[in-house]
């Protein structure tokens, strides 16, 4: 149940960085296609963050230690941007126009999810 909660999250911080920030659009026509698509493009995300963050840092570490972990900020970024290439293969309505809307959205993404998953209560 709790990864279905955090999946829903994740699905909602995504359609608000497709509100406020331009170059992330999500062009489905109807309300249940646009959620559909939010909830695939949430599994895509969270499947690229599961598999490739970790490798990241463990091969970029002293470029995060270096950066105080600024560096980050663009990983999360380009993961988006992966994302969103991913989505395309699938056929999702989802899409990020470049590194700078990539880059903000994951920012915005990461600080909704974090907010979003504070309210939430967690069984643990």
């Amino acid at each position: 149940m709790g990864i279905l909660i955090r999946l829903v999250i994740t699905a909602v911080s995504l359609w608000i960085a497709t509100l406020v920030i331009d170059g992330i659009e999500l062009t489905a026509d109807s309300t249940t296609t646009k959620a559909g698509t939010l909830l695939g493009v949430a599994v895509i995300f969270g499947l690229v963050n599961a598999v490739l963050r970790p490798i990241i840092k463990t091969i970029g570490c002293g470029l995060y230690v270096f950066t105080l972990g600024l560096v980050a900020i663009l990983v999360n970024g380009l993961l988006l941007l992966l994302t969103s290439w991913i989505a395309d293969q699938f056929d999702l309505a989802f899409h990020v126009d470049g590194v700078l809307p990539a880059v903000l959205g994951a920012l915005l993404v990461g600080v909704v999810s974090w907010v979003l998953n504070m309210l939430v209560p967690d069984n643990d």
